[in-house]
């Protein structure tokens, strides 16, 4: 276990295994735990109840004067030590089964806490209070022989134990003198040892972590961090569907103060592209695949317009609505449940769809690979992109108040266009490539012509238009431009210039519906540490990439946001977008394995065997 420093409000811990995940305070207290799935009814809700003590699970111990947490190596299994001013000690260990059973993924919709003295006759109280529909109730606890039962709704949760009930229910202080375990998940009888199953799921679930982090392809430098986000992205997982949420939480605001407060427990077709990328580098393909045909299966749907973003499930519902019970992050609300925009116009999605989907067509570790079938599947997506590249739409920023001719928008719209013209190469499909082709190059021109602006020195962030938008960064790497392109050159230094604060990126600086954004969007810094690698800027970008992980949270997480002023993280957490940048840019900055022992940069043909070693001893332990 690591100890660990807190210094952030966003300092939580994530725990899950593809069907629920939960976030847990530097003290061992779970915060938030959405139930029975990761977009459902934050059971645990304290994260967002502001002053209000609901929603959450603890330990109080008595007399207590230090907590320190960390995850176990490789893992995300969070081991939580408590320490008493007596010296009398308690660790808790908190986890979500995940394992293979029965030849099968096992990942019930439970939450294991194991609590045990380290020391001396610790004095404990467990606090279990459970809130529902979205903080309006809490329920009285209805008491079994070993479990407690919670309901005020549809969804009931069973707390299964081994510890004296009473001592729950009552929150009656005890002394802990042996290893108790509360189970938390569904209303389902247990009929093993609750410690003896325990002591079999966290083996198991740890084995299955190990496992699973042993079998990525990381680089050489950055590895522990690179880990760390690896799994914060599959805790984002939804195993059943494939799909993979934007982050955890809702309504965690952008800013201080901010109603930009956002549900981001839905799946954003726009990040296919950087997930599939950051799950391919890592060669974590199962996921991929599972990703892959959440995609196809939206793509299989020729009937329906394509959204912006989908339900865990494709056909769930997210009106957008405001929670009134939940006072939100440090009592910022609304907290908002649902989002908007779903049902906005952002024609950035096709693209994005093709993107991810061309993977399927030339990854040939794959087990079906993509054909003409596909393919004239993903060309409905194309002629939708031919006709809407020059219509307005809200943009990639999911602005609210207005529409324009989005860069990003026509360049994503060029991107479908591009990559059908490949793929039908590759099928030997000559006709269907030209055409794409000639729609791909039609697009492009006009990209070219009406996005940049020679006034500001840059590609703008729509057509005809002055504003600067941090998303042209993505313009080399999606293939629109060469990378030492004059014109992306000048961008990077423009934007690098203007849109900079403190060293961090804002997406724009322009006033939108919401007054003039304050804090830097994490996912544009890490696309302008990419551009700066492209256009061969390496040791700036090295140097930017190390600074921007020193923000990462206590326990290795991003969320989106970050103010330039304070450093403070805000927004929704763990950020897929943010957690895929940090895996996309390591991997592109690192040090190949093989240059793992030789000399440091610098190091002058003359020193000497000893200053050698002591250098490449430096090396290591700043890898480690």
């Amino acid at each position: 276990m690591t100890v660990t420093q807190y210094r952030s409000s966003l300092d939580v811990a994530a725990i899950g295994n593809g069907r629920v995940a939960a976030l847990i305070d530097p003290g061992g207290r779970i915060v938030w735990w959405c139930f029975p799935r990761l977009d459902g009814d934050p059971v645990f809700c304290r994260l967002l109840s502001g002053n209000e003590d609901k929603g959450f699970c603890d330990v109080q111990l008595e007399g207590q004067v230090s907590a320190t947490s960390g995850y176990v190596r490789n893992t995300c299994i969070l081991e939580t030590i408590l320490v008493a001013s007596n010296g009398a000690r308690v660790k808790i260990t908190d986890f979500a089964p995940r394992f293979l059973r029965f030849g099968r993924s096992f990942h019930p919709t439970q939450l294991i806490r194991r609590i045990e003295p380290l020391n001396g006759l610790p004095r404990i109280v467990c606090r279990v209070r459970p809130a529902f529909g979205y903080g309006e109730a809490t329920a009285s606890p209805a008491q079994g022989s070993n479990h407690i039962r919670y309901s005020a709704g549809s969804t009931p949760i069973r707390v299964t134990t081994d510890l004296a009930v009473s001592y729950i229910v009552h929150e009656t202080p005890f002394v802990l003198t042996h290893p108790v375990t509360l189970v938390l998940g569904s209303d389902e009888p247990i009929e093993s040892s609750i410690d003896a199953m325990s002591r079999e799921f966290l083996d198991q679930t740890r084995d299955y972590w190990v496992t699973w982090v042993r079998g990525l392809a990381i680089g050489y430098e950055w590895q522990s961090e690179v880990i760390r986000a690896a799994i914060s992205l599959k805790l984002c997982t939804f195993e059943e569907t494939g799909a993979i949420i934007a982050a955890l939480t809702t309504s965690i605001p952008e800013a201080p103060n901010t109603p930009r407060t956002w549900d981001y427990r839905f799946c954003w077709l726009r990040d296919a592209y950087f997930v599939i990328r950051a799950l391919n580098r890592l060669g974590a393909t199962q996921s991929m695949e599972n990703y892959l045909g959440y995609i196809t299966t939206i793509v299989a749907d020729t009937e329906s317009p394509l959204r912006p973003l989908y339900g865990i499930v494709h056909n769930d519902t997210m009106e957008e609505r405001v929670a009134p019970d939940l006072q939100g992050f440090l009592g910022m609300g609304p907290v908002r449940v649902g989002n908007l925009a779903s049902k906005q116009l952002q024609h950035d999605a096709y693209g994005s769809v093709i993107l991810g989907a061309s993977q399927m067509f030339i990854d040939q570790r794959l087990p079906r690979m993509g054909d003409a079938s596909l393919f004239r599947e993903l060309e409905h997506l194309g002629q939708q992109a031919r006709r809407l590249y020059l219509k307005p739409d809200a943009g990639i920023w999911e602005y609210r108040g207005r529409e324009r001719i989005h860069t990003h928008s026509a360049t994503m719209c060029w991107v479908a266009c591009d990559r059908l013209a490949r793929i039908a190469s590759l099928l030997g499909l000559h006709e269907r490539a030209v055409y794409w082709r000639h729609s791909a190059d039609k697009i492009r021109s006009e990209i070219l012509t009406r996005a940049w602006s020679e006034k500001r020195g840059a590609f703008t962030g729509a057509f005809d238009n002055s504003e600067l938008d941090a998303s042209v960064l993505l313009l080399a790497e999606l293939g629109l431009v060469a990378p030492n392109d004059p014109r992306f050159v000048k961008t990077c230094d423009t934007i690098g210039r203007e849109l900079m604060r403190n060293g961090l990126m804002l997406r724009y600086a322009a006033e939108d519906d919401f007054g003039l954004p304050e804090s830097a969007f994490l996912a544009c810094q890490f696309w302008y540490i990419d551009a700066l690698a492209l256009i061969g800027r390496t040791e700036d970008a090295r140097e930017l990439f190390s600074e921007l992980l020193n923000h990462r949270n206590a326990f290795g997480m991003l969320s989106e946001d970050l103010h330039p002023a304070t450093g403070q993280l805000w927004g929704n957490i763990p950020q897929t977008y943010s957690m895929a940048g940090l895996i996309n840019s390591a991997m592109s900055l690192s040090r190949r394995w093989d240059d793992a022992w030789a000399p440091l940069p610098h190091a002058a043909p003359s020193e000497s065997a000893e200053a050698t070693m002591e250098q490449t001893e430096q090396t290591l332990q700043r890898s480690a």
